[in-house]
């Protein structure tokens, strides 16, 4: 079955540059489209996607809102922010917030593909520049790290915006095994996304 996508973003040209898009891959359906987050519960509970594709700035009520909303009462929904903007504050509010992944509207269309797919197979995608951010917003500490040299190795890499895949292609490791890594590496920080691992490491680990 492909996977199921809901569309958040308030310029009509975007969402239908995205379902455009989306069409072009037979694993993937957009089921469903809004300008804001107003009615986001009854939307999610509608159609049930799999991926929802979260602008940030948008009238009314706003991606961060929609996002805190989907997360507190479909924990199970991916959530996959856009934006035009590399702004800080709203970056690192959606990843304690729980999204699954950050990418940037002018990411080349195979990225944004590539970051959904990421994201539905319980991955998540970060868009370099992103990474960036929170190399610049996290200053290192004297933390000893409970991670073990593999997995910081790999949430190295991951922390330079590579895919699971790449990072396995990188390390000559199966892409199960840089997986399991990173599901180790959430269960040892006691964290539940990428955004999070990424930021522990530039605060903790990285010197």
């Amino acid at each position: 079955m492909p996977i199921r996508i809901f569309i958040y973003d308030d310029s009509n040209e975007r969402r239908d540059s995205l379902k455009a898009l989306l069409m072009l891959n037979d694993e993937l359906k957009c089921v469903g489209e809004a300008m804001n987050c107003k009615n986001v519960l009854h939307e999610i509970e509608t159609f049930y996607p799999d991926v929802v594709l979260m602008d940030i700035n948008m009238p009314e009520v706003d991606g961060i809102e929609g996002l805190r909303q989907i997360k507190m009462h479909h924990p199970d929904v991916k959530v996959l922010m856009q934006t035009a903007f590399d702004d800080s504050d709203k970056i690192f509010t959606c990843i304690k917030n729980g999204a699954s992944g950050y990418i940037l509207k002018n990411d080349k269309p195979q990225r944004i593909l590539q970051a959904i797919e990421e994201v539905f197979q319980g991955g998540a995608a970060m868009n370099p520049a992103i990474a960036q951010k929170v190399l610049d917003y996290f200053k290192p500490s004297e933390i000893k790290s409970p991670l073990s040299p593999k997995e910081t190795e790999v949430l190295a890499h991951l922390a330079e915006g590579l895919s699971y895949k790449m990072v396995a292609d990188k390390l000559g490791l199966s892409y199960t095994t840089v997986n399991t890594h990173a599901k180790h590496i959430y269960e040892k920080l006691h964290i539940s996304s990428l955004g999070e691992a990424i930021a522990y490491y530039y605060k903790n680990i990285r010197q």
